[in-house]
C-alpha cells in the first residue's frame, strides 16, 4: 500500500493560544455553522412575516438547548461510568487530574443526538412563550438544521475525530493524529449529505412551501439526517469499547427514534394536507 497515494491529514487543532486560551478550529466552525443558521432564520423568519422578537427568543432557547443536549447527550449515552462518577466534567470544560489540579480541556465531546433532542425541548418553550405553534417553528428550524450539522462534522474533521474504517479508496485520509491507516474521511461524507440537505430543504421551502408546513419539512429532514447518519456509521470506527459487542453502534441505535419520529410526522402533514 502506497502511502503517497492518500491525503495525509495532520493540521494542528489549534489556531492560535493567546495568553493560555486556546481558540481551535472546532469552536471557530462550531460558532460559524451557528451564526449562519442563525442568518438564514433570519431570512425565513423575515419571509414568514414572523416578528424579529420571536427570533431573538429561538436563537436564545436553541443555543443552550443545543449546547446543553450536546454535551449531556456524549456524557450519558457514550461514556456514562465515567462521567457519573466526574459530574464537574460534565458541566465544566475542565478535566480533573490525579494529582489533584485542574486542566481547562474545553469541551471533549458533542453528540449531535443530544443536540436535536435538546433544541427539540428548547423549541417547546419557545413554543410556549412565544405562541409560535411548535410545527410552524420545527418546520422553518428544520429547513437549516443540515447546515450547522455540516459545520460540525467538518468540525470534527479539523479535530481528527469520529474517523471512517480503513479503506484503500484513491480519496482516503490518512489521519496522522490517530495511526497510518488510510481510512474513508466519513466526516467528509456526513457534512457533504448535511449541506445536500440544506440545500434540498431550501429549493422545497421555495417550490413546495404547502407540502411542507403542519411539521412535514420537520420530518423531512429528520428523516434525511438521521438515515444519512445511520448508514454511514458502518464505515465509521466505533466511537467506543463496548460499541464491539453490538449489533448496531450507538449512533445508529440512537438514530432509530428520530428516523421513526420524521416519518409520523411526515404522514401527519400529508394528512393534514388532504383534509384542506
Amino acid at each position: 500500500m502506497m502511502l503517497q497515494h492518500y491525503i495525509n491529514w495532520n493540521p494542528n487543532p489549534e489556531i492560535v493560544n493567546l495568553f493560555g486560551v486556546s481558540i481551535r478550529f472546532y469552536g471557530l466552525l462550531f460558532v460559524l455553522g451557528l451564526i449562519l443558521s442563525i442568518s438564514m432564520l433570519q431570512y425565513l423568519y423575515k419571509q414568514e412575516g414572523l416578528p424579529k422578537s420571536y427570533l431573538d427568543k429561538l436563537t436564545s432557547f436553541g443555543l443552550i438547548g443545543i449546547i446543553v443536549g450536546a454535551r449531556l447527550g456524549h456524557c450519558l449515552f457514550y461514556e456514562p461510568a465515567y462521567y457519573l462518577s466526574n459530574p464537574l466534567e460534565m458541566l465544566l470544560p475542565i478535566k480533573i487530574l490525579e494529582s489533584g489540579g485542574i486542566e481547562v480541556t474545553g469541551y471533549r465531546g458533542l453528540a449531535s443526538h443530544g443536540g436535536a433532542l435538546g433544541l427539540i425541548i428548547a423549541l417547546i418553550i419557545y413554543s410556549r412563550k412565544t405562541k409560535h405553534h411548535l410545527s410552524d417553528a420545527l418546520d422553518l428550524l428544520a429547513i437549516v438544521a443540515g447546515l450547522g450539522a455540516g459545520f460540525i462534522r467538518l468540525a470534527n474533521l479539523m479535530n481528527s475525530e469520529i474517523i471512517g474504517q480503513p479503506t484503500n479508496v484513491p480519496w482516503a485520509f490518512i489521519f496522522k493524529q490517530v495511526d497510518m491507516l488510510p481510512r474513508h474521511p466519513t466526516q467528509l461524507y456526513e457534512a457533504l449529505c448535511y449541506f445536500s440537505i440544506f440545500a434540498l430543504m431550501l429549493v422545497l421551502y421555495h417550490t413546495q412551501r404547502a407540502l411542507l408546513k403542519h411539521g412535514g419539512a420537520f420530518g423531512l429532514a429528520l428523516t434525511l439526517i438521521f438515515t444519512a447518519r445511520f448508514f454511514l456509521e458502518f464505515i465509521k470506527e466505533h466511537q467506543v469499547a463496548f460499541e464491539n459487542d453490538i449489533l448496531l453502534n450507538m449512533g445508529q441505535i440512537l438514530s432509530i427514534p428520530y428516523i421513526v419520529i420524521g416519518i409520523v410526522f411526515i404522514f401527519y402533514a400529508r394528512k393534514k394536507q388532504a383534509m384542506k
